[in-house]
């Protein structure tokens, strides 16, 4: 029998740091208890940052993010760094290692400057400690370990399951219902999702329905109709996917609650009233403004993509104004955002809390207009209040 394992954007991001050779892929491995990670003497051997989902005890299910050295030189290398230090936008602790045998680097207290800079709760380990002198004198978040022979790796388990921020109260839709409420998912039959498979903000939805004791029933927007017909109970709320809004929208009566997964999720990640005000934005556009759209993860672009595609040409058609549209996806997020008139971001189900709110803080701090892709294309379908009832 298979269980449901929390996603990954809902696990304890783990962020790995330190130089080339001070034993961070080492410590992975004895940590997990687990060979994750290629142990080489050769400077380098990381790359890239590499993330692994897994449990780790004593602190439940993580993300373990494996970045590539701190001393990386060259161009190339530069890049790698970069990388790296982008990697702190997702972390929720941070472990720097750090070689016993050498000490602390301008490269490991340019980056724990970096960590203490962005808030983030962190450990550091001086690997290497059956190579130096065992009496060095540690603060309460420092501890000498050895990945060779395994001294004081189940200490820094503890120690690093110390630092795990609060737990959220943040709940995606139990909030909205009580028990016994009908509630209908109308879900479209998503080219890009996998065949035989929901997408992530749908499956969390269903899930949260659940936990919350509400009467969830799924069905596609050509069959929505039918199924309010058939209901001797009104159903409490209709959430559609954004793509399918207008349609939806024409056919649930306004005495009903509607909203969107996408608008979920705005609440959930983000700052629902921020992008909110971005929405609005989109009347406002100008002949030659550009639009950035995010996508937080990377996915085979079919024809009719909903970033590429659907949203460029619904937004020129209500703006009537000739525009461009610059594109990312998965980890890319631009450093500078000033040459852009509006961000519109996706829901954001595959990135964690940090991460999301790193990208709209990013936004705020340009003074850039940001919004996800369902409350954009609900206030372009003039629906976007009809859309924010259920939260009132």
């Amino acid at each position: 029998m298979s269980f449901h394992t929390p996603p990954m954007a809902e696990r304890i991001h783990i962020g790995i740091f330190g130089k080339r050779n001070a034993g961070k892929s080492s410590i992975i491995n004895a940590i997990t208890g687990q060979n994750l990670a290629i142990v080489s003497d050769i400077k380098g051997t990381t790359t890239d940052p590499v993330q692994k989902s897994m449990e780790l005890l004593p602190l439940g299910p993580v993300v373990v993010i494996d970045t590539p050295g701190l001393d990386d030189d060259g161009a190339l290398g530069a890049l790698r760094v970069k990388k790296s230090y982008q990697t702190l936008n997702k972390t929720d602790i941070a472990l720097l290692v750090v070689d016993a045998c050498t000490g602390f680097t301008s490269e490991d207290s340019a980056i724990l400057e970096k960590i203490r800079e962005k808030r983030i709760p962190y450990v550091v380990a001086l690997n290497k400690s059956d190579l130096t002198d065992s009496t060095i004198s540690l603060s309460e978040r420092e501890i000498l370990v050895s990945a060779k022979t395994g001294y004081h790796i189940r200490e820094l388990k503890e120690l690093l399951a110390a630092q795990i921020p609060q737990a959220s109260d943040k709940i995606l839709i139990g909030d909205l219902v009580s028990p016994s409420d009908v509630v209908i998912l109308v879900i479209p039959v998503d080219k890009a999702a996998p065949k035989g498979r929901l997408i992530l903000p749908q499956q969390q939805t269903i899930r949260d329905l659940l936990d919350h004791n509400a009467i969830s029933m799924m069905v596609k927007e050509d069959r929505l109709a039918e199924t309010l017909a058939l209901l001797k109970q009104k159903p409490a709320l209709v959430i559609t996917d954004s793509q399918a809004f207008a349609t939806v929208s024409h056919i649930v009566p306004e005495d009903i609650l509607l909203t969107s997964f996408s608008i979920l999720f705005a609440r959930y990640k983000g700052e629902l009233n921020e992008q909110v005000a971005g929405a609005r934005v989109l009347d406002d556009l100008q002949d030659g403004d550009t639009i950035l759209i995010c996508e937080g993860c990377t996915h085979h672009r079919q024809c009719g993509d909903i970033g590429t595609e659907k949203l460029p040409a619904w937004i020129t058609r209500h703006s009537g104004k000739n525009l461009s549209f610059a594109f990312t996806s998965g980890t890319e997020f631009p450093d500078e955002l000033s040459g852009y008139r509006l961000i519109i971001h996706c829901g954001g189900c595959m990135l964690n809390d940090r991460e999301m709110k790193y990208r709209i803080q990013c936004a705020k701090d340009a003074r850039i207009p940001i919004t996800n892709y369902g409350t954009a294309i609900a206030h372009m379908n003039g629906i976007l209040e009809r859309s924010l009832k259920v939260f009132q």
